[in-house]
């Protein structure tokens, strides 16, 4: 079976499990990545499914993102405001900063606390490859990364709309939080989702918000690299940039000037929906438990220390700001 095949069943299977007791609490995303989780490390993902799987993970997500737009217009981008792009930012700063210094503290080398920082901070899995261009770690430190962040970026999707109720956030308040700090688009899209439309809606505008921040952020990287590294020859990579952002704009300005008839986005919203299901599935697909135990329990660490500080954090922030 392709690696899309895949990922489009297991999206199918969580979309059909929503309709049995029990389940139609939980999104079908959410259930999509523990169907594969669990396909991944009792199954196993085959070989000739990987490009799919791969591609599932950044492509379709992306492309899913740019349809996510039609779902916003202008005036709700504008709710963020100036306090909430300076909140995201010293979100981001400040956990990045902290996970270097955590991770000085407790032994794990540079290039592995950059990424986990990275992953953790910006965007996950895409933030730790693209700052993977300039840091140069080894592969087996970007698998950790990627794996450490999914797994807790999935942790926070599903404890986040548990604590929504207890910690008195409205939709507004809770929405700038998972956006703030749950470390993967997609996961954000679907804990924020679990706390209503509105809270769905901000919680994707402030990620993206979040996530326009990467180029520069690596930039900053590759300079402090190259500073690093005068007279030894070696040489930072480029910053790439996250264009699928600004597909996601141009939607969300179409959105702005043309009315969509309800029929018509009722049906992009089945699409989106599903895209991003298949997202999740292949984040599942992606997570090996191995790999968390193959460089020992200190990059662990290290990442769960910087997921609780992001998450403190932001929650402060949040409730300071409201």
């Amino acid at each position: 079976m392709s690696g899309l095949a895949l990922t489009a069943t297991i999206a199918a299977l969580a979309f059909a499990l929503r309709h049995l007791p029990g389940f139609n609490a939980f999104s079908p995303m959410i259930l999509a990545i523990v169907i594969g989780m669990a396909f991944h490390n009792l199954v196993g993902t085959p070989v000739s499914a990987k490009a799919g799987v791969a591609f599932s993970m950044r492509k379709v997500l992306r492309f899913a993102i740019i349809l996510l737009g039609l779902q916003l217009t202008a005036a709700q981008v504008a709710e963020v405001g100036v306090g909430g792009v300076a909140l995201i930012a010293a979100t981001l700063v400040s956990t990045f900063a902290f996970t270097l210094w955590l991770g000085r503290l407790i032994g794990v080398e540079r290039p592995l606390a950059e990424l986990i920082a990275a992953g953790t901070s910006i965007c996950g899995a895409s933030a730790v490859i693209a700052t993977n261009t300039v840091t140069r770690a080894p592969d087996e430190d970007v698998a950790y990364a990627v794996a450490c962040v999914t797994v807790f970026g999935s942790i926070a999707m599903f404890g986040y709309p548990l604590l929504q109720a207890g910690l008195g956030l409205d939709a507004h308040a809770y929405g700038l939080w998972t956006g703030a700090s749950i470390h993967e688009i997609a996961q954000v899209v679907a804990a924020a989702f679990q706390g209503g439309q509105q809270a769905g809606e901000f919680g994707t505008v402030a990620k993206l918000t979040r996530v326009m921040m990467l180029a520069p952020m690596v930039i900053t990287l590759g300079l402090a690299a190259r500073a690093r590294t005068t007279g030894s020859g070696q040489q930072a990579g480029g910053a790439p940039m996250p264009w699928f952002v600004l597909g996601f704009v141009a939607m969300v300005a179409l959105n702005s000037v043309v009315t969509i008839p309800p029929e018509a986005k009722a049906s992009i919203v089945t699409l989106t929906t599903f895209l991003l299901t298949m997202a999740l599935a292949a984040m599942g697909l992606e997570t090996d438990f191995r790999k968390l135990r193959a460089k020992g329990v200190r990059p662990l660490f290290l990442g769960l220390g910087a997921f609780l500080f992001i998450a403190t954090f932001s929650l402060m922030a949040v409730k300071l700001l409201g």
